[in-house]
C-alpha cells in the first residue's frame, strides 16, 4: 500500500472516458508525454493495455471496458473523501438512524413533536430515543448517542452545549387539597406529606436545602422513578408532587389526561433554575445531518417554549 499513487485513479479514469490519451491529458491539465508515461504505469500495474491502436485512433480492450464504469464511481468516491465536507445537505434523500438519550419526562414532551418534524423534511430518517439511567458522557465518546438531553451535570469538558430551555420546578396538588384553601406559606407546605421523583432513590433535593434554611423540613413519604408517577399519586392523595413547570404546563396546553384533577403552584421557597441543555461530541461538530438534528431538536424547544428565545443569548 505504500507504493499505491491515487493520481494513477484519476487518470485511468480520464482515460477510460476519453479513449484518447491527448484528451485525457487536457482534462488533467497534463502534457501528451506525461499522460503516455502514465498510461504505461497503468499497463503495468493492471497487466492490461486497456487502450490500443485501431487506425488513427485508440481503442479499449475488454478489460478496459469492464473497469470504465467500477474506475469512475471509485474516483468520484476517492474525490468526496479527500475533498472539504460541503454545507449542503438534502435532507428529503437523507437516510439515518439517530440516537437521542433523554429522561422519560422530555421523551414525554417533546419525542411526538420531534418524530412529526423530523418525518416532514427528512422522510427517510429514524429516531431511536434511549433511556437515561445515569448522567453520563461514555454513550456520546463511544457513539452509542447522538445527543444527550438533559442537565449538564458531570460531563467531560470537550462534549458540545447548547441551552434548549430553562425550566423550574413547581408544587402540584390534586384539586380542592386543603392546601390551596389559603396562602401557601413554607409552613403550610411542610405540614402535609409529600412525593419525590429520582432515578437514584434520593428523598433529598434543592428544595429541601432551602427549607432547610428556614429550619423547616417536609416529610417525604414516597420516591418514584418518574414525574408522571408522582402525578397520579398526587391526584389520588394529598400528597404534594414537585414537578418540572414544562412537565405540568405542557401537559396541560395538550389537553393530557394525565394533568386532569391537578392543581400547580409555585413553590413557597426559592430554587434554582434548571437548564435544558442538548450535549453531544466535538466529532459531530461539522456534520451537516448532525448539524440539522440540533436545529431541529432547538426548533421544536423553542416553539413549545416561545420566551425562551429572547434569551437565546445565554447558550453555550
Amino acid at each position: 500500500m505504500d507504493s499505491l499513487d491515487l493520481n494513477l485513479l484519476r487518470a485511468l479514469d480520464a482515460l477510460l472516458n476519453e479513449g484518447s490519451v491527448t484528451g485525457a491529458a487536457r482534462r488533467l491539465g497534463l502534457s501528451s508525454s506525461a499522460m503516455s508515461r502514465t498510461l504505461a504505469r497503468l499497463r503495468s500495474a493492471i497487466g492490461d493495455p486497456l487502450l490500443v491502436r485501431a487506425g488513427r485512433g485508440l481503442v479499449p480492450t475488454p478489460r478496459a471496458v469492464a473497469l470504465r464504469d467500477r474506475v469512475h464511481e471509485l474516483a468520484h468516491e476517492v474525490r468526496g473523501v479527500l475533498s472539504p465536507q460541503t454545507d449542503r445537505l438534502d435532507t428529503i434523500t437523507l437516510e439515518r438512524t439517530f440516537v437521542i438519550r433523554a429522561n422519560e419526562g422530555f421523551i414525554g414532551l417533546f419525542s411526538a413533536p420531534l418524530v412529526a418534524a423530523v418525518a416532514e423534511t427528512a422522510p427517510r430518517v429514524r429516531l431511536r430515543f434511549a433511556p437515561k439511567p445515569i448522567k453520563h458522557a461514555e454513550p456520546l465518546r463511544a457513539g452509542l448517542v447522538d445527543l444527550e438531553i438533559g442537565v449538564l451535570g458531570e460531563f467531560a469538558p470537550e462534549v458540545r452545549t447548547h441551552l434548549l430551555f430553562r425550566d423550574r420546578f413547581l408544587g402540584v396538588v390534586r384539586d380542592g387539597h386543603p392546601l390551596l384553601e389559603t396562602t401557601i406559606t413554607p409552613e403550610r407546605y411542610v405540614a402535609y406529606k409529600h412525593v419525590v421523583v429520582s432515578r437514584k432513590g434520593a428523598f433529598t433535593g434543592p428544595v429541601d436545602d432551602a427549607l432547610r434554611e428556614l429550619g423547616l423540613r417536609r416529610q417525604i413519604v414516597a420516591v418514584v422513578p418518574g414525574f408522571p408517577d408522582a402525578l397520579r399519586i398526587a391526584r389520588q392523595s394529598n400528597l404534594i408532587a414537585l414537578v418540572p413547570r414544562s412537565c405540568f404546563d405542557i401537559g396541560l396546553m395538550s389537553g393530557d389526561p394525565l394533568i386532569q384533577g391537578l392543581v400547580s403552584f409555585k413553590l413557597p421557597v426559592p430554587t434554582p433554575e434548571i437548564a435544558i441543555l442538548a450535549m453531544w461530541h466535538p466529532r459531530m461538530d461539522a456534520d451537516p445531518a448532525h448539524r440539522w438534528l440540533r436545529e431541529t431538536v432547538i426548533s421544536v424547544c423553542l416553539t413549545a417554549f416561545p420566551r425562551h428565545r429572547e434569551r437565546q443569548g445565554a447558550a453555550s
